[in-house]
């Protein structure tokens, strides 16, 4: 198993969050993907955005519904600033993971989070864990709390 899915694993246990991590056969690259693999809606797929502030330059995660988007307005005013997709090759080195496996979970710098609120609806919602097609089962509001996630309208 991979460094980072194995920092994901231990930031769950060091956040009393109990997960089992799955390597999906196929891809679950895109939220489609991965709904299909975990046999789920698109809705239940956690996509964790990364993106930075124009101003700070910090790093910022959102956690979004399968088929929803970040809105960036929305997203601007809860944080202070605007927005920018985070450029993947600082994305992986700052957090560690790369584009399409960031966990919301296990980020090797603290991350200021934010979940949409329209994830709370699902009793169960699944992860990226930190690698090619590995990911986890969680309920969503634990989900948030291990991840230290403000739960706010952030998507249009």
């Amino acid at each position: 198993m991979s460094k980072s899915v194995e920092r994901v694993r231990q930031a769950a246990r060091s956040a009393g969050l109990d997960i089992e991590i799955r390597q999906m056969p196929d891809s679950t690259h895109t939220a489609e993907d991965a709904a299909i693999q975990c046999g789920v809606t698109v809705g239940q797929i956690v996509k964790s955005l990364v993106f930075q502030g124009s101003t700070s330059g910090k790093l910022y995660l959102f956690l979004i519904s399968g088929p929803r988007r970040l809105d960036p307005a929305k997203a601007a005013a809860l944080i202070g600033e605007e927005l920018h997709r985070a450029d993947p090759k600082f994305v992986r080195k700052q957090t560690g993971f790369a584009i399409g496996g960031v966990s919301p979970l296990g980020h090797q710098i603290e991350i200021d989070a934010y979940a949409d609120e329209t994830l709370m609806q699902y009793d169960v919602v699944w992860a990226a864990a930190g690698g090619v097609n590995f990911v986890f089962p969680c309920e969503p509001r634990a989900l948030a709390k291990a991840a230290k996630a403000r739960i706010a309208d952030i998507t249009g």
